[in-house]
């Protein structure tokens, strides 16, 4: 059985972080909503109450029953969550007295505190509350405190609950990792043994059992979760499972043919199923982003049920759903404001009457690649991108035609190319902790990146001839989740040189402009 903590999500838009960092430190955990509480069994070794756009002064505030938890289960709440402990056994909570937002200095109180153990005397922590604990309950105490609040850190006598005003989980507490460790291991008792290779023996045993000697569909996108799915799966049932790679002519340059060629080197029973004219042809003259999405979202459905009905005897649909799309799903009514939705393919399950499996559920998306270089697959293909479902259609602004998507190929190769040709190791990143920093080329240092090719041209001078032709945006931004963005600070040196290249070996282009827009307020893709 392994071991784990809950979070409870209270809605805040960072719960996931804190799923982040505790599966850095190899300590499994799992996020449920606050009002659908699992059974709690002998595997759970702590709780973490997250925060929440909500004040607990609130009328309909999310209350949670603790009775089963607190005092029994060592606890944690953060933010919202620690404000929701001192309101509950009856301390005082009060707005408008001494509100933090942003970065503040963290003075330790009492340093023999398990929770601060080994934590500097004073660093930065990210505060982010309306709110402030302006009473502790009795048989609480206080453990660490700012300029501003007084009790910003607090702990009950004799019972492993702690309570924290700042956010440990983000990326600017920066004692964090060690603050949420000192919970897992001092205080929950965790071993922290949860590695990509556990995951894989436990996964690839539960698969077996299972699924045993039935037929499993999945459908391949080239892209990392359904590719490390494959592979996994593949280890547990072998040529059972049947692999379809559908090409719907809207993929980068050479990438059927090439990521076709990568799956049957890894010995993936995989189909090519080449429908590129069907999904030309009804694009034809279509301009609005969500109706191409709906276009496009059908034909795979009908290619992908085609060549699956010529499969005797499958039973299950393998998809290689990740750990966001399941927190998400699961939803906490009114409470979470929600950045993106999900453009997942829907309607298989349904259409084929086919059982689902899903193999990548519980990870994120850096625990997929984790895994999937685990499993020996080759970095160009776990280190790959996220890259739409639509594929290029939403990167060309207007109706989609053979002579765009060309186009758009030639210049986004060229892009990419020089990307993971670029050494970024002397580029500066602003902290020493930057994951950035690790990187060997510009390519792997972003999460994501293409061209967009724009609906309108512009005037330009190429051998003493005036061109009247397409400008094209490139696209760089770093992320952990995409549910936020920010745009990427390539060097000029880069940007001069791609430029040069797209404009002199592109025939249609005669300008390229950076796009230098943070999600939110732009998304990541124009459409």
């Amino acid at each position: 059985m392994t071991e784990k903590i809950i979070i409870l999500d209270f809605g805040s838009q960072v719960t996931q972080l804190i799923g982040r960092r505790l599966r850095e430190l190899n300590v499994y955990c799992e996020i449920f909503p606050f009002n659908k509480v699992p059974a709690l069994d002998g595997s759970v070794k702590g709780v973490i109450l997250s925060g929440s756009p909500c004040s607990v002064r609130d009328a309909d505030a999310p209350q949670i029953d603790l009775d089963g938890i607190k005092g029994r289960y060592p606890l944690l709440g953060i933010c919202y969550g620690a404000q929701y402990l001192a309101h509950k056994f009856g301390g005082q909570v009060e707005g408008s007295i001494a509100r933090e937002y942003g970065r503040a200095t963290l003075e330790v109180n009492e340093p023999s505190s398990p929770l601060f153990r080994e934590v500097a005397p004073r660093s930065q922590v990210w505060m982010s509350h309306g709110d402030t604990i302006s009473a502790l309950p009795a048989g609480a105490r206080v453990i660490a405190s700012t300029e501003s609040v007084a009790n910003a850190a607090f702990s009950f006598e004799g019972e492993p609950t702690f309570a924290v005003q700042f956010h440990p989980e983000v990326f600017h507490t920066t004692e964090g990792s060690r603050i949420l460790g000192n919970f897992a291991f001092r205080i929950c008792g965790c071993a922290g043994d949860w590695t990509p290779d556990s995951f894989i023996e436990t996964t690839v045993d539960s698969l077996r059992k299972t699924i045993g000697d039935d037929k499993v569909i999945l459908g391949l996108s080239g892209g990392v979760d359904s590719t490390v799915a494959g592979v996994l799966l593949n280890k547990a049932i072998g040529h059972n499972l049947t692999c379809i790679f559908v090409n719907n002519g809207l993929l980068r340059k050479n990438e059927y043919e090439d990521v076709l060629a990568s799956y049957r080197d890894m010995n993936l029973n995989v189909i090519g199923a080449d429908a590129s004219e069907d999904f030309l042809r009804e694009l034809s003259g279509v301009t609005e982003p969500e109706a191409k999405r709906k276009i496009i979202g059908r034909l795979f459905i009908e290619t992908f049920d085609k060549y699956a009905r010529g499969i005797e005897g499958a039973r299950w649909l393998a998809q290689g759903t990740i750990y966001p799309d399941v927190i998400e799903s699961a939803g906490i009514g009114n409470i979470a404001s929600k950045i993106k939705s999900h453009h997942n393919v829907g309607g298989l399950p349904e259409k084929m009457n086919l059982k689902i499996v899903e193999p990548l559920k519980m990870l994120f998306k850096d625990e997929v690649r984790r895994v999937g270089r685990a499993l020996g697959i080759k970095e160009e293909l776990v280190g790959r991108h996220p890259f739409p479902g639509p594929s290029l259609a939403v990167r060309i602004i207007g109706d989609v035609t053979k002579e765009k998507l060309d186009v758009l190929r030639e210049a986004d190769d060229i892009f990419i190319k020089g990307l993971r040709s670029y050494d970024c190791s002397a580029l500066h990143f602003p902290s020493a902790s930057d994951p950035r920093r690790e990187a060997d080329n510009l390519y792997d240092a972003i999460w994501q990146a293409g061209v967009i090719l724009l609906p309108v041209k512009s005037v330009g001078v190429m051998g003493d001839e005036r061109t009247y032709e397409n400008p094209v945006a490139l696209r760089a931004v770093v992320s952990t989740d995409a549910m936020t963005a920010d745009w990427f600070h390539l060097p000029y040196d880069f940007l001069a040189q791609v430029s040069n290249d797209i404009i002199n070996k592109v025939k249609g282009v005669n300008r390229v402009v950076y796009d230098i827009s943070s999600k939110p307020p732009a998304t990541i893709e124009w459409e």
